[in-house]
C-alpha cells in the first residue's frame, strides 16, 4: 500500500525509511538503514531495526534500554578524510566479496592506518569510537570476528589473486611501475612462509618476504603478494608478474630481479618491458664501448650519457662525476686505513667509478631511462612507511591463511596511507610537519552528540588544527573578502 505524502513528509532521523504495517496498513514505522549490498551488479539498501513509529504527524523514537548506546564523542576528521580518499577501493572489494565482508576489510584497512599499530583485539573498541562507525555502520569487528576474516580471506587466494589482477589491469601501457621487495618478522612455527632468509640467520630471528609494484605515475602501490622468507626476489619475480597479472608497464627494478628471472613473462606480454641495471662488469659493457661517454644529460649536474643498441636490447651508460670522485676518494681511504694500495687496480677501476648501466627492451631517450631509474628511490619510501609509519614491521598472526588474509589488509592500508600523504602534499599540511604528526592532529578534532535529537557538532580545536582542517578540505574555507577599492579616503560625517 503506497504511504500517504504527509506521512513521508514528516521530520524525521537521516538515513530512515517509513514502512506501513497493521491489517489495513495505517500504522507506520521507521526503520534505520545500516548499509547496503551489491544485487545483479546494483548497490540495494539494507535496512535495520525499527527505530520509531510516524504518530499523530510526528515522529516518536523508541527508547531502546536494553541496547547499549554508543560513545556521543567520536574521533572525527582522521576516519573522515580516510573514508573520502578511499571509498573506490570498498567498491573494488564488492567486486570480489560480499558486503559484510567488504566493510569489515574496508573498516579494519582505514583502522590500521589512522591508529598506527593498532592491534587485532582493538579494532573494535576503536571502530566504536571512531566516525567511521557513522560513515560504515554495523560493522563486526571483534577479536573472533577479525581472526575469523583473517583465515577465510586466505582460503579464498584467488579472490585476493583478482582483485590485484583487477589493480593491475588498469595500469597503462606507458606506467612506470617500481618493484622491489621487503622482509618483515614472523616468528611462527606454525605456517609454511616464516623461514630464514640471508639476512636472517645473521640476526637469528625468522622473516616473510613482500613483494610490492608500485605505480610511479599515480604514486600508490599496484599489487603485492608475500612468499617465504627464505625465497630469493629473483625466484619470485616470474611469479609475482605472473599471478598479479602485470601485462603492461615498464617495470624498473633492481639488480635483485634480473629481467632473464621473468623473461617467458616479457615475451608473452608484448606491452610489458624492463628497465634494469647490469652489473659493471658484464660483457655488454666493454662489447658495446658504453664507457666511452658521447653527451652530457641537460636536466642533471654532472651526468655523462651513452645510449647504444645490443641485439633486442637498449643500452643507456651514465658517469656521475661527483660520484666518481667520492668513490676513488674512498678506495684511496681503504688503502690508508689498510695500508694496502695498488695503483694498477685504482687505474683500472677508475674507469667505472661513478658509473651505472642500464638495460631495457623498450627504446627510450638516455634523460627518460636515468629520470625513471633514478626515482627508484620512492619505492624506499614504500617500505618505509609501509614497516614503520603503519607499524608494518611483523605479522601478528600464525597460519598460513591467517598471513594471507592479514596481508592483504595491510596492503590496502598501504594504498590508502599514500594516498594521505598525496593528500597532505596537495594541500599544504605536509610543511611543517610529519605524516606521523599530522595523523596525531587529525585524531584531536572530534565530534560530540549533545543529546539524542541533536546533530553532530565539531569540538571547539585550536586555530592551527582548523586551518589544517580546512585545507584538507574537511571543513569550508573562510570566503574571500573582497578587496577595497583604492582612491581618496572617504569623509565621515561628524
Amino acid at each position: 500500500m503506497a504511504i500517504p505524502k504527509e506521512v513521508l513528509g514528516v521530520e524525521r532521523p537521516r538515513n530512515t525509511v517509513v514502512y506501513s504495517y497493521g491489517k489495513d496498513g495505517s500504522k507506520y514505522a521507521v526503520k534505520k538503514r545500516v548499509g547496503c549490498k551489491r544485487v545483479g551488479g546494483r548497490n540495494l539498501p539494507v535496512n535495520g531495526p525499527t527505530i520509531g513509529h510516524i504518530v499523530a504527524g510526528r515522529f516518536v523514537a523508541i527508547e531502546e534500554k536494553s541496547e547499549k548506546p554508543g560513545p556521543d564523542l567520536k574521533d572525527w576528521a582522521n576516519a573522515s578524510l580516510a573514508d573520502s580518499l578511499f571509498r573506490d577501493v570498498l567498491d573494488q572489494l564488492r567486486e570480489e566479496y560480499d558486503e559484510p565482508t567488504s566493510e569489515k576489510i574496508y573498516a579494519a584497512s582505514i583502522l590500521r592506518v589512522i591508529y598506527p599499530d593498532i592491534a587485532d583485539y582493538e579494532l573494535q573498541g576503536a571502530y566504536q569510537n571512531s566516525w567511521l562507525s557513522e560513515l560504515c555502520p554495523g560493522v563486526a569487528l571483534s577479536k573472533n570476528t577479525v581472526s575469523t576474516l583473517w583465515d577465510s580471506l586466505g582460503k579464498k587466494y584467488s579472490k585476493i589473486i583478482s582483485f590485484m589482477r583487477s589493480r593491475a589491469g588498469r595500469v597503462s601501457m606507458d606506467s612506470r611501475l617500481l618493484l622491489d621487495g621487503t622482509l618483515k618478522s614472523d616468528e611462527s612455527k606454525v605456517n609454511s612462509l616464516s623461514d630464514f632468509s640471508r639476512k636472517a640467520r645473521m640476526k637469528g630471528s625468522r622473516d616473510i618476504s613482500v613483494l610490492f609494484a608500485f605505480d610511479l605515475d599515480r604514486r600508490e602501490p599496484v599489487c603485492s603478494m608475500c612468499y617465504p622468507g627464505n625465497m630469493l626476489d629473483v625466484t619470485s619475480y616470474a611469479d609475482f608478474v605472473r599471478k598479479c597479472g602485470v601485462t603492461k608497464g615498464v617495470i624498473v627494478a633492481d639488480k635483485g630481479f634480473p629481467s632473464s628471472a621473468a623473461e617467458e613473462e616479457f615475451e608473452k606480454n608484448p606491452g610489458l618491458h624492463f628497465l634494469n641495471p647490469i652489473k659493471r662488469n658484464s660483457k655488454a659493457i666493454e662489447a658495446n664501448s658504453m664507457l666511452e661517454f658521447e653527451s652530457v644529460l641537460p636536466k642533471h649536474d654532472g651526468i655523462l650519457s651513452k645510449k647504444a643498441r645490443s641485439g633486442r636490447k637498449w643500452l643507456y651508460s651514465y658517469r656521475d662525476v661527483g660520484l666518481a670522485a667520492k668513490e676513488e676518494s674512498d678506495y684511496v681511504a681503504r688503502a690508508k686505513k689498510s695500508g694496502e694500495y695498488d695503483d694498477k687496480e685504482l687505474k683500472e677501476r677508475r674507469e667505472s667509478f661513478g658509473t651505472m648501466v642500464l638495460e631495457s627492451d623498450f627504446e627510450m631517450t638516455a634523460e627518460q631511462a636515468y629520470d625513471a631509474y633514478s626515482k627508484r628511490w620512492e619505492i624506499e619510501i614504500v617500505m618505509r612507511y609501509y614497516k614503520h609509519a603503519c607499524g608494518f614491521d611483523e605479522t601478528r598472526v600464525h597460519g598460513d591463511y591467517s598471513v594471507y588474509g592479514s596481508e592483504f589488509c595491510d596492503f590496502l592500508s598501504t594504498i590508502l596511507t599514500f594516498r594521505l600523504l598525496k593528500a597532505f602534499e596537495t594541500s599544504g599540511a605536509s610543511e611543517g610537519y610529519t605524516y606521523g604528526r599530522i595523523i596525531k592532529k587529525l585524531e584531536r578534532a572530534k565530534k560530540i552528540k549533545i543529546s539524542a535529537r541533536s546533530d553532530w557538532e565539531l569540538v571547539r580545536t585550536n586555530p592551527s588544527d582548523v586551518e589544517m582542517l580546512k585545507s584538507l578540505g574537511l571543513l569550508p574555507k573562510d570566503p574571500e573578502q573582497p578587496k577595497r577599492k583604492r582612491g581618496r579616503p572617504r569623509k565621515i560625517a561628524a
